[in-house]
C-alpha cells in the first residue's frame, strides 16, 4: 500500500511538471476514492506545481540573464527597451504572478519573466507557493462540490482560455515586430544570406533520399559503391592522405605534395615533421590537417614551427603535413563517370573567394571585421586567426587575407564557377 501510494504521489509531481491542469484534475479524483487518500493528492499536486514553478524561475534566473547580454539579442533587442520592461515588470510582478496562476496560458511567460528580471527568490515563492494552494484547494473544492462531470467543463475551458491568451500574445509579438522595420529587414536579410543556414538542413533532403534509395535497393552501405578509388567510397572516415598519394601518383604536377608525420607522440611528430621539410623541401607557410575530418575543420595554415607545434599539442588524431599553395586561386569541380564509360562529366564548379579586409589607418582588424555586413556574421571565426592582433591598425590600403583555406567552414565564399567550364578541362580530368 505504501509503495503504490509513494508511486501515484511521484507519477502526480511528474505529471505536474509536464501539465499542472492535469496533475490538478488527477489528483482531485482522489476525492472519489483511489490507490491514495485525497491529502496526499492534494500535498503531490501542490508539490509538483510548486516545484515546477521554481524551476522556471530558476532556469531563467540562472541561464537568463546572461541570454540579455549576448550578442545575438543586442543585435535584435533594444537595452533600453529591457530596462523599461524589466522596471514595468519589478512594479507589477507580485500582481502579475497571482493573476497568472488563474489565466491559462500566462504561466510560463510570467515565471520565466520573474527569474529573467531578477524578481527575489523569496518574493516568488511565497506568491507562487500561496497561489498554489489557492489553486489546488479550488479545483479539489469544486470537484467535491459538483463532481466528476465539472472537471470535463474544466478541462475543456482551461484548453480554449490558453489558446486564446496564446494567440493574442502571438499576435501582439508579430504587430510589434512589424513595426520595427529593421528588425524585419535584419530577419530578412539573414534568412535570404542561405550560406549562414545551418548545415543540417541542407542534409535534410539527401537524407531523405539516401534512405528512399536504401529502402529501394535494400542496402544502407549503398552510397558506398560510389568513388571505388576511397575507403567507403568517400562515404565518411576515408584517409586524405591515401586520396593525396593516389592522386599524386597519377599526375604529381597538379597536386601539393602531402605526408602523414608518423609518431605517438607530440615529440615524435614534431621529429617526422622535421625531417619531412628538410627532406622534401617544404619551409613554412605550410598546411597541417587531420588525416580523417569534414568541411575543413582543423584544417590550419602554419607560419612557422612554433604554430606546428602549437597545432600538434592540440590535435591528437593522425596529422598531415601537406606543401602549402598560396593560390591565388581555387575551384572545386565536382566530376562523375558512370561505370563502363570512356568519359566523364562535370557536374558543377564552384569557385572559391577568399574574403579580404582593407585598412584605413585608423581602424583595428576586430573593427574592420565588425564593420563588414558579411564578415561580421564570422566575426568570431575570422578572429581567431588574428589571436594576439585584434587591436592591430592597418595602414590605409593595406590589404590583409581573412582566410587562407579554401572551405565554408572556415569562413571562404563560394560562388558559382560555371563559367570556367570547358571541354578541355573535362578531358583534362578524364
Amino acid at each position: 500500500m505504501i509503495a503504490a501510494t509513494l508511486f501515484a504521489s511521484a507519477a502526480i509531481i511528474l505529471l505536474s511538471f509536464v501539465s499542472e491542469d492535469a496533475a490538478a484534475v488527477s489528483s482531485a479524483l482522489s476525492i472519489f476514492g483511489g490507490p491514495f487518500s485525497w491529502r496526499v493528492g492534494f500535498v503531490s499536486c501542490f508539490a509538483g506545481i510548486w516545484l515546477g514553478d521554481l524551476g522556471l524561475y530558476s532556469l531563467a534566473r540562472c541561464a537568463g540573464r546572461n541570454l540579455l547580454h549576448t550578442r545575438w539579442v543586442r543585435r535584435f533587442a533594444d537595452p533600453c527597451a529591457i530596462t523599461r520592461c524589466e522596471k514595468v515588470f519589478s512594479r507589477h510582478s507580485s500582481v502579475a504572478l497571482i493573476t497568472s496562476r488563474f489565466v491559462p496560458g500566462t504561466r510560463l511567460p510570467t515565471y520565466l519573466a520573474a527569474g529573467l528580471f531578477g524578481m527575489p527568490l523569496r518574493r516568488f515563492a511565497l506568491i507562487t507557493a500561496v497561489g498554489g494552494l489557492v489553486w489546488v484547494s479550488g479545483v479539489f473544492a469544486v470537484t467535491k462540490i459538483f463532481g466528476t462531470h465539472v472537471l470535463l467543463w474544466f478541462t475543456s475551458g482551461q484548453t480554449k482560455i490558453a489558446a486564446v491568451v496564446l494567440t493574442g500574445l502571438v499576435v501582439s509579438t508579430a504587430i510589434l515586430l512589424l513595426r520595427k522595420a529593421r528588425f524585419v529587414k535584419t530577419i530578412a536579410h539573414q534568412l535570404g544570406q542561405w550560406e549562414f543556414w545551418p548545415a543540417w538542413i541542407f542534409y535534410i533532403p539527401v537524407v531523405i533520399y539516401y534512405l528512399f534509395l536504401a529502402i529501394r535497393y535494400r542496402s544502407f552501405t549503398l552510397p558506398t559503391a560510389a568513388n571505388p578509388g576511397m575507403q567507403n567510397g568517400g562515404f565518411i572516415g576515408e584517409s586524405k592522405q591515401e586520396i593525396l598519394k593516389r592522386l599524386q601518383e597519377a599526375d604529381a604536377e597538379f597536386v601539393a605534395d602531402a605526408y602523414l608525420l608518423e609518431g605517438c607522440t607530440t615529440s615524435d611528430r614534431l621529429l617526422a615533421l622535421h625531417r619531412l621539410c628538410r627532406n622534401h623541401r617544404i619551409a613554412p607557410p605550410f598546411i597541417l590537417k587531420p588525416d580523417v575530418g569534414q568541411r575543413g575543420n582543423g584544417v590550419r595554415l602554419v607560419r612557422s614551427l612554433r604554430e606546428a607545434l602549437d597545432y600538434l599539442l592540440e590535435v591528437d588524431a593522425p596529422v598531415i603535413l601537406q606543401r602549402y599553395a598560396p593560390g591565388p586561386f581555387e575551384v572545386g569541380v565536382f566530376y562523375f563517370r558512370r561505370p563502363g564509360e570512356a568519359r566523364g562529366r562535370i557536374f558543377s564548379i564552384t569557385e572559391k573567394l577568399f574574403p579580404k579586409i582593407v585598412g584605413d589607418g585608423v581602424s583595428t582588424i576586430e573593427q574592420l571585421i565588425r564593420s563588414d555586413a558579411r564578415a561580421s556574421r564570422l566575426a568570431s571565426t575570422y578572429l581567431k586567426r588574428f589571436a594576439g592582433r585584434e587591436n592591430q591598425v592597418l595602414a590605409a590600403g593595406e590589404v590583409s587575407k581573412l582566410v587562407e583555406s579554401g572551405n565554408h567552414a572556415q569562413g571562404c565564399i563560394f560562388r558559382d564557377g560555371s563559367h570556367l567550364w570547358s571541354k578541355e578541362l573535362e578531358r583534362k580530368i578524364d
